[in-house]
């Protein structure tokens, strides 16, 4: 039986890279405490160091990536417009 992979919210990542930051305990601890490796630890810790700057950027990763979804459905819609508006042409052809 395959083992379904864990999935974390960004909250827990942020708590866990934190407590990672403030050293009150080791990597080995908190990954006790935590239930997850240590290399898991390190990751997270280094990924949130990396992107502390982007906090006080006034955009979010989030509103980022809505913005790219956003993006991407529009150009899936004008494909599907160009699609639809040569079918049309060609059922008007068809016809007449």
């Amino acid at each position: 039986m395959k083992r379904e992979r864990r999935k974390f919210t960004n909250d827990f990542k942020a708590d866990v890279a934190l407590e990672a930051i403030k050293e009150k305990l080791t990597i080995v601890e908190l990954a006790q405490k935590f239930k997850i490796s240590p290399v898991q630890i390190k990751v997270w810790k280094k990924e949130f160091l990396e992107n502390k700057a982007n906090v006080f950027n006034g955009v979010s990763n989030k509103t980022r990536r809505e913005e790219e979804d956003q993006s991407r459905q529009e150009q899936e819609l004008f494909e599907q417009i160009g699609r639809l508006k040569m079918e049309n042409e060609w059922l008007k052809k068809k016809v007449l």
